[in-house]
């Protein structure tokens, strides 16, 4: 039966994709090289067919001040997800955690390796405010950037996220004549390389053990020839805590 958890990993994932792009600004520049203007490129998540229809709405270049505000821009959107196979870890291997009350062993067995594909887009105007903000992006993609991520809290345990760039293409959408709109987008693809992480089984920590030794075929209690007592001090600790291991050894006459 499949257990019922959700650890959000791919929303994390996008989340923590979309913040690398989120303080791109770009600068307008005067005849003699001064800044004109500054612009943060606002990001969101969108796709592109959606924000293409929304530019399309606007009437032309009398409403130039309207699409000002709407480009530059940038979007992106999740559209692929594969098994990565060439990432599988043996699948009996766990991960180990105490819970949050320190009072037990939370573990897990290995996570399920998957890609992720994202496209951002980049809508600009001019070919100008494309080429700042793809400056901006490409030096930190040689060729992956990583992000360590919070996978499991309760785990207390992080995961890195390799972000890869694999490919990078413009498209002029410029049709017509010199008062026709012209509209570049620029479309980089990059993969996410995702862990997917199971359910997890709690287990209270074992303090004290008791081991009896016999010669007695039918293990009877009353033959018991040594018993072998081994018990955490103080019985009240909990890892990281100091502690010992006292084990007292008791022999009996069969």
């Amino acid at each position: 039966m499949l257990t019922r958890f959700y650890w959000g990993t791919i929303r994390k994932a996008i989340v923590a994709f979309g913040n690398l792009f989120n303080n791109i600004q770009i600068d307008r520049l005067n005849s003699d090289g001064s800044t004109q203007q500054s612009i943060k490129v606002p990001l969101s998540y969108s796709s592109k067919q959606s924000f293409l229809a929304r530019i399309d709405q606007i009437p032309g270049p009398a409403e130039d001040r309207t699409q000002s505000v709407i480009i530059p821009r940038m979007g992106f959107e999740m559209i692929d997800i594969r098994y990565d196979g060439s990432r599988k870890l043996p699948v009996l291997q766990q991960n180990t955690g105490k819970s949050a009350d320190g009072t037990r062993l939370n573990s897990q067995y290995v996570p399920t390796p998957y890609d992720l594909t994202i496209s951002l887009y980049i809508y600009v105007k001019n070919m100008d405010d494309g080429l700042q903000i793809i400056e901006q992006i490409i030096p930190y993609f040689n060729p992956d950037f990583n992000l360590t991520m919070k996978a499991m809290p309760e785990l207390d345990m992080t995961n890195d996220l390799p972000i890869v760039m694999e490919s990078i293409e413009m498209e002029d959408n410029y049709e017509g004549d010199f008062i026709t709109r012209q509209n570049i987008i620029w479309t980089l693809t990059f993969k996410l390389k995702v862990n997917f992480f199971g359910p997890i089984t709690s287990q209270r920590y074992i303090k004290k053990t008791i081991m009896n030794l016999t010669d007695d075929e039918k293990l009877s209690a009353a033959n018991i020839l040594t018993r072998i007592t081994s018990e955490v001090i103080p019985s009240t600790a909990f890892p990281p805590d100091l502690y010992e291991i006292v084990t007292t050894i008791e022999g009996f006459d069969g």
